[in-house]
């Protein structure tokens, strides 16, 4: 059986492992990665259209999640979303911003992948595609992890780096969790998060006719508001504002959705009744507020057929509830199966927020999306690989 021994494995060539992997070599470290995957950085081909959503200009750690998101703030603070936009501007990536700080390659997210294999390849760094770790032991003051390959590395710091059960069908596994535990070391809960919301059937029935339409809306589960784009689905909610509201969101809550944000519609019904006496129908002078279709389910919904002129104020007032004030109870998610990340992971306590090494096993470190700590969406999560891998590549 062949023994290789070296400074640093990493597991998993995702945004955070390559990033520390690339990192460690930079300090003349002998570093390996090896992924089950057959290509590196899956999650980053497929995300943001396929043109990566790779940082965000206004990241803090407001915009993240986990029972101490203030544990992210010294990773953010030492290696920032300005330090990777110059990162790849050196490789000669355009780019362009879009809503609310969000960039992306104007090209492909292929050249974010190609620009951390290059740095990898010249920093000394072997990757391996295609193969698992069977098994980790501790050896002394380091690790031995036999390969799916049949080979063997001893390491003196091994880089959890496998991300979450988010995208199963990328070849998400919850392994890192369960590597943890094996070192006592403590996971909070997890779940899917930035993912769509489903309904039960007899409410999809009514929602139905809505399936593919969007509205900019303003959503909020208890103090938490979003205001985005939503998108009626054949299983429920989806668009941006949802899926930021679902890191949020717990089953048996309900959400709130403001589907004509700013606008007063009471007012407006009122308004258009008063004129040309009312002859015009409730679903057209709402088709004026929202889009027809969903201004006709509306109606038809709260039965306000006809004319302005034969439907009072109260039914005015309830449709005006009605697009403003929608209070809606999801039955679940689509589950990891769609989810963008985890919620939850690797409990920060558990880990040096300086290092990302575990304070109980000295060379064990956790970065990425495999820690309890979860980005909204909008690039926050990638800016969180990076950092996070940075500040392990310093010290691994």
């Amino acid at each position: 059986m062949k023994t290789q021994t070296l400074d640093v494995l990493v597991v998993g060539a995702g945004a955070a492992g390559m990033m520390c992997a690339i990192e460690a070599g930079r300090r003349g470290r002998s570093v390996r990665v090896v992924d089950h995957a057959s290509k590196p950085g899956e999650k980053i081909r497929i995300s943001g259209g396929g043109r990566c959503n790779f940082t965000n200009t206004g990241t803090s750690v407001a915009n993240f999640l986990g029972e101490n998101p203030r544990f992210a703030a010294s990773a953010l603070g030492r290696y920032t979303q300005g330090d990777f936009v110059k990162r790849v501007e050196r490789a000669g990536i355009a780019w362009h911003e879009k809503t609310l700080g969000q960039l992306f390659c104007d090209d492909s997210a292929k050249q974010i992948i190609r620009m951390l294999t290059d740095d990898m390849r010249a920093a000394g760094v072997v990757l391996s595609l295609g193969v698992g770790v069977d098994r980790v032991e501790r050896v002394g003051d380091g690790f031995e992890a036999a390969l799916s390959d049949g080979s063997v590395v001893r390491c003196a710091s091994l880089v959890v780096a496998t991300g979450g059960k988010s995208i199963p069908k990328m070849g998400a596994t919850g392994w890192g969790y369960d590597l943890a535990r094996q070192w006592g070391l403590r996971v909070t809960e997890t779940r899917p998060a930035l993912v769509p919301l489903t309904f039960e059937p007899g409410l999809l029935e009514k929602t139905a006719p809505l399936s593919g339409l969007a509205v900019d809306a303003v959503v909020s589960a208890g103090k938490t508001t979003f205001e985005e784009a939503m998108l009626f689905t054949h299983r429920g909610l989806s668009g941006p504002a949802i899926l930021q509201i679902s890191s949020y969101w717990r089953e048996g809550e309900a959400i709130t959705v403001k589907m004509a944000p700013g606008v007063d519609v009471l007012g407006r019904l009122k308004a258009a009744k008063n004129e040309n006496g009312g002859k015009q129908a409730v679903h057209t002078a709402l088709g004026h507020i929202v889009p027809r279709r969903l201004a006709e389910v509306l109606t038809a919904r709260e039965g306000a057929n006809g004319k302005l002129a034969e439907v009072g104020d109260k039914m005015l007032a309830r449709l005006d509830q009605a697009v403003n004030a929608w209070t809606v109870k999801p039955v679940g998610s689509e589950g990891y199966r769609t989810a963008e990340v985890t919620l939850g992971g690797v409990a920060t306590d558990q880990l040096d927020q300086t290092t990302m090494e575990t304070k109980t096993v000295p060379g064990l470190y956790f970065i990425g999306e495999v820690v309890d700590v979860t980005g909204w969406l909008g690039g926050y999560n990638f800016q969180w690989a990076w950092s996070s891998g940075w500040a392990a590549g310093q010290a691994c």
